[in-house]
């Protein structure tokens, strides 16, 4: 069956840095769009960055410049490295994978980050 499993979150403090890593398997990775997502408590989901199988990118305005979405196929991994953090960037980070709408889409288990000093 599909797995997504994100590491790399813990607790930071404001301008440190981080870098999520989603591994996927069960699945044929390379023709997923990937899609970080994150979750703070009381607020609703909302999507931080994405990347197409082709290696476009989309972010976020309230993180561009500060993170950067990447993908290794030969890894079936996709990152998140995240600079410059803030506070607000506390929450529960979660992957996605995505083919297109006559499909399932997969979801990671999520991974905490919380900055703070």
């Amino acid at each position: 069956q599909v797995q997504l499993v994100e590491s790399g979150g813990g607790l930071v403090q404001p301008g440190g840095s981080l870098r999520l890593s989603c591994v996927a398997s069960g699945m044929i990775f390379r023709i997923y769009n990937m899609y970080w997502y994150r979750q703070a408590p009381g607020k609703q989901r909302e999507l931080v960055a994405a990347i197409t199988t082709g290696g476009g990118t989309n972010y976020a305005d309230s993180v561009k410049g500060r993170f950067t979405i990447s993908r290794d196929n030969a890894k079936n991994t996709v990152y998140l490295q995240m600079s410059s953090l803030k506070p607000e960037d506390t929450a529960v980070y979660y992957c996605k994978a995505h083919r297109g709408r006559m499909y399932s889409d997969y979801w990671g288990q999520g991974t905490q980050v919380t900055v703070s000093s």
